[in-house]
This record gives C-alpha cells, sequence and structure tokens, in this order.
C-alpha cells in the first residue's frame, strides 16, 4: 500500500507545531508586558520632590481632597496645590523639618515645586473631572484608595477598556454626589436598584457615552 504522505511531512508537521507554539508564546508575552506595570505603571509610585503621603494627610488627618485639588468640582483639571497651601500648616508644623525642605524652598524662591503626574492619558485623550464629581463618580474609582497610600501610586490601568466598562453601565459605579470624596462609602441599598435611579436622577446619558467623541476630541 502506497503511503499517504511523504517523508519529509514528519518535519513539516514539526516545524509547524513549533512555529505555531514560539508564536502563541510571544503573543502571550507581549500581552503580558502590556498588561504590566512596567508600561501601565500601576502600584508604581514616581519619585516626588516631596515624598507627600495621602495615608497621612487624607487617612489620619481626614483633610478633604478639595482642600489641595480646589478645582476639581469645576474644571477638567484637579489642580496641583500650590506652595502656599502646603505652607498653610507647615509654617506651624515641622517647620524645620529636612524632608519639607524643597517646599521651604519653593517658598522663599517662588519656584513652583515640580510634582509628577501620576495618572497621566495620552494628549488625544480629553477627561473632565468635574463632570464625572458632578454625574457622582467617587474618587475611590479612579484612583483607588489613595487614603492608604504612604506614596501616590497609579491604582488602574486607564486603558480605553477600562473606561469603557463604566460609560457602558455608569449605573454599576455612581454614587451620591455627597459620598463623592469618601473614600470608604459603601451603598445603604444594592447598588443594582440605587445605580438606575441616580443615572436618572443625574442625567447621565447612558447611550451617548460610547460615542467616540465623548473622550476623543
Amino acid at each position: 500500500m502506497a503511503q499517504v504522505f511523504r517523508k519529509r511531512a514528519n518535519a513539516i508537521t514539526t516545524i509547524v507545531i513549533v512555529v505555531t507554539f514560539l508564536l502563541v508564546s510571544f503573543l502571550g508575552l507581549g500581552f503580558a508586558v502590556v498588561r504590566s506595570p512596567y508600561v501601565t505603571g500601576v502600584g508604581v509610585a514616581p519619585r516626588q520632590p516631596v515624598p507627600f503621603s495621602h495615608e497621612h494627610h487624607v487617612g489620619g488627618l481626614g483633610i478633604d481632597c478639595r482642600y489641595c485639588h480646589t478645582s476639581v468640582e469645576t474644571s477638567s483639571f484637579a489642580g496641583i496645590p500650590p506652595t502656599e497651601t502646603c505652607m498653610t500648616c507647615h509654617s506651624q508644623l515641622w517647620t524645620h523639618a529636612k524632608l519639607l525642605e524643597p517646599v521651604r524652598d519653593s517658598l522663599s524662591s517662588g519656584k513652583p515645586l515640580r510634582w509628577l503626574r501620576v495618572n497621566d492619558l495620552p494628549d488625544f485623550v480629553y477627561f473632565n473631572h468635574s463632570i464625572h464629581v458632578n454625574k457622582g463618580v467617587g474618587c475611590v474609582s479612579c484612583h483607588g484608595r489613595i487614603d492608604r497610600m504612604p506614596l501616590t501610586w497609579q491604582a488602574k490601568t486607564l486603558f480605553m477598556s477600562w473606561c469603557l466598562e463604566c460609560h457602558r453601565a455608569p449605573e454599576r459605579f455612581v454614587r451620591p454626589r455627597e459620598h463623592v470624596f469618601d473614600m470608604a462609602w459603601k451603598p445603604s441599598e444594592d447598588q443594582s436598584a440605587l445605580g438606575p435611579r441616580l443615572v436618572e436622577q443625574y442625567h447621565i446619558r447612558v447611550g451617548k457615552l460610547t460615542d467616540c467623541y465623548v473622550c476623543h476630541r
């Protein structure tokens, strides 16, 4: 009986299996790298001119987000506090601490501290803090439990898929406006009942949130 396959079929099969394995491995490695903190920055605290601790100031002292981020309710940019805001307290507390020397130097020289952006979106993405705050999106939804961070790091990937998760179903994430800045807030009723009611109350246009122009202008 004649052979169905030629002798070289074994070699071709082996090559195909090896190439397929390498290709799948390469794609898997690429996906892992793209999702890794090395690329996303999640969990990585950049070196700042002063090691500011939200855990101490927000979690420990109970300072409201808006004390430093003054424009978060009215502007697209949350605002970086000027040196004068820091010195409101530190002109009286820890006045000679070595750690705060850059703050004192900034005040005396008039040169602002160069803080590094922790959550830095690409230029082709438009994000407005005030819209999200006034629609009932809590700070913790994007920034994580920043009140527990001794140093500030990025909590979410900021991938488009992550943004769309909320834009497609905002009822899963919205909360009463008075609790937007409350890091530990939990709904007093089932979110499946609360969310749709708030979506209607805050006039959130669910069907329009996934239109390209909403984020890309």
